[in-house]
């Protein structure tokens, strides 16, 4: 399976080629799809990663200490 960083540079580069507008409809609906279905992978790899990051952060005390991600600048 790829990873996420191919999955997402993949969907990028979809995203590029939809934005451009020069596709026709037929091109654009098969890339639309292929882009869902990334999109849902890279989700779903960033919500276990998420998972993960929330299992490791714990307390002095040993409880578990959930914190939003920081935003991105």
């Amino acid at each position: 399976m790829s990873s996420f960083e191919q999955s997402l540079k993949k969907l990028e580069t979809i995203v590029g080629k939809l934005e451009k507008g020069d596709l026709s409809l037929e091109e654009s609906l098969k890339l639309f799809e292929e882009g869902t279905a990334l999109s849902s992978v890279c989700k779903k790899e960033l919500e276990a990663a998420e998972g993960k990051v929330q299992m490791l952060i714990k307390k002095r005390d040993g409880s578990l200490k959930t914190e939003p991600f920081p935003p991105e600048e």
